[in-house]
C-alpha cells in the first residue's frame, strides 16, 4: 500500500494515512489520457455556428428570365449561393462535438490522473479545509504556507467559506469529489484532497 502525509492548514503532519495502489499506483498510459480529455473539451464545444443553406433561404422558386434569347446567362431560384442574398454553399451547422468514451476507459484515466500526482509529489491530503471566515486574504496565506500556485481542491460537501473565499484566485479551483475529471486533474499543478473524499474516491474508482 502507499502511504501519503496528511497535513493541516498550517502545513504541518499530523498524520499518515494509506492509499489504494489499484486506484494511486497504476501504470500510466498517455494514449489513455490524451483520448479523455480531448473528449471532454470536444464535449464543452457549442456547435451553435449555423448557416442558412439554398433550402433555408426564403425566396421564390421561380425562373428569374427565361432560359434562352435573353443573351444573359442562364439562372435559377433565387436562393442560388451565387446571387446576393441566397444561401451558402457548403456552411456550417448545427452539430455535436461530443465522443463517447467508454465507462471503464474514463475511470482507468482518472486513475492514472490520480496516480501521476502522487508519483510526482503534487498530491496533497488535508485534514479538513474548515475556514474560519469569508477571506480572500486568509485562503491565500493558506496556500502559500503550501508553497503552490495553481491548485485544484477537492471537498466532500458544499463548504461555503472556502467556495467564497477562493472565488476570486483565478489560480485555484474547488470542486466536490462528484465532479472530479481527468482534465482538471491535469490542467492544475497541485491536487488537494480532503482527508474524507479519499474513501469515496476509492469506492468510486475500485476496478
Amino acid at each position: 500500500m502507499a502511504v501519503i502525509d496528511v497535513y493541516n492548514l498550517q502545513n504541518k503532519k499530523t498524520s499518515q494515512i494509506e492509499l489504494n495502489e489499484e486506484i494511486f499506483g497504476v501504470p500510466i498510459k498517455k494514449q489513455v489520457l490524451h483520448q479523455v480529455v480531448v473528449s471532454q473539451l470536444n464535449k464543452r464545444r457549442t456547435g451553435s455556428a449555423s448557416v442558412k443553406s439554398r433550402s433555408d433561404v426564403r425566396s421564390s422558386g421561380t425562373k428569374l428570365w427565361r432560359q434562352k434569347g435573353t443573351g444573359r446567362a442562364r439562372v435559377g431560384a433565387a436562393s442560388s449561393p451565387t446571387r446576393r442574398g441566397g444561401g451558402v454553399a457548403f456552411g456550417p451547422s448545427i452539430r455535436s462535438y461530443a465522443q463517447d468514451i467508454p465507462k471503464k476507459v474514463r475511470k482507468g484515466a482518472l486513475r492514472m490522473a490520480l496516480t501521476d500526482k502522487f508519483q510526482n509529489d503534487r498530491l496533497m491530503v488535508v485534514l479538513d479545509f474548515n475556514l474560519p471566515e469569508i477571506k480572500t486574504r486568509h485562503f491565500v496565506e493558506v496556500m502559500s504556507d503550501f508553497g503552490v500556485n495553481k491548485a485544484l481542491i477537492i471537498t466532500e460537501d458544499k463548504n461555503e467559506n472556502l467556495e467564497k473565499s477562493s472565488k476570486n484566485v483565478p489560480w485555484v479551483k474547488v470542486m466536490r469529489y462528484q465532479g472530479l475529471n481527468v482534465y482538471d486533474i491535469l490542467n492544475h499543478d497541485h491536487l488537494f484532497l480532503v482527508q474524507s473524499v479519499i474513501p469515496k474516491i476509492e469506492e468510486a474508482l475500485i476496478p
